[in-house]
């Protein structure tokens, strides 16, 4: 079961690197829009910093052609580091790309995964990660969880070493129910993760362990005694 952040904002990954046990980043186009026009290069330089070379960093190409992809490919690879997944929508193009990549040992994050005939052709191309899009596809009618089963039964039915990971988001309910149908790997925004565990009753059930301790101990913690 791997977490990993969906953001590009290196403040959000100082702040919740601390406290989440992720094992990753990745990004696209619409995330780093919300950073602005940064340096791009540089940027991902300061977040593969941040998270270490034991963290996976998985960063969009925008070519639409074979070549323009491989080509993006070779200079995210020489420009970042050698560790970067590129992450490649399963298209014609797409497939085309990964397979020419796989061939140099290049990472490969397939993405826009709406169908399983998108995410079995990943499989075929090579694909590490497979993103498949939930909410994107609860909200057009295809059953996302159907669609992670059956490609996680064709991963063990082939002894493939392709993972699952569960992308586009809008609640914790949704990403339990990716892990439930087979994903080994969600990616998710840092503040949903915070949120889930702000609900009341957890802030609740603290307060009342805190107040019966004080009223045997006072405000003496266990490591005052």
């Amino acid at each position: 079961m791997e977490y990993l952040f969906d953001t590009a904002n290196l403040d959000e990954i100082q702040k919740y690197q601390a406290i989440f046990p992720f094992t990753g980043v990745t990004t696209n186009p619409t995330i780093l829009k919300q950073e602005g026009k940064v340096d791009f290069f540089d940027h991902f330089r300061k977040i593969r910093a941040l998270i270490g070379d034991q963290r996976s960093l998985h960063i969009q190409i925008v070519s639409e052609t074979a070549a323009g992809i491989v080509a993006e490919a070779h200079a995210l690879l020489e420009k970042i580091d050698s560790q970067v997944f590129i992450k490649i929508p399963v298209h014609e193009a797409g497939l085309a790309a990964m397979q020419i990549l796989k061939k140099e040992g290049v990472g490969i994050t397939a993405t826009a995964i709406y169908t399983e005939v998108q995410a079995l052709t990943a499989v075929a191309a090579g694909a590490d990660y497979l993103a498949v899009y939930f909410n994107r596809m609860d909200a057009i009618n295809i059953d996302p969880c159907a669609v992670i089963a059956n490609t996680a039964l064709a991963i063990r039915q082939t002894g493939s070493n392709a993972k699952i990971l569960g992308a586009s988001f809008k609640n914790i309910g949704q990403v339990n129910r990716a892990f439930a149908a087979g994903a080994a790997a969600v990616t998710i925004q840092p503040d949903l993760l915070h949120h889930a565990l702000q609900m009341p009753s957890i802030t609740q059930a603290v307060a009342d362990f805190k107040a019966d301790w004080q009223s045997l101990y006072g405000d003496r913690t266990i490591a005052d005694l």
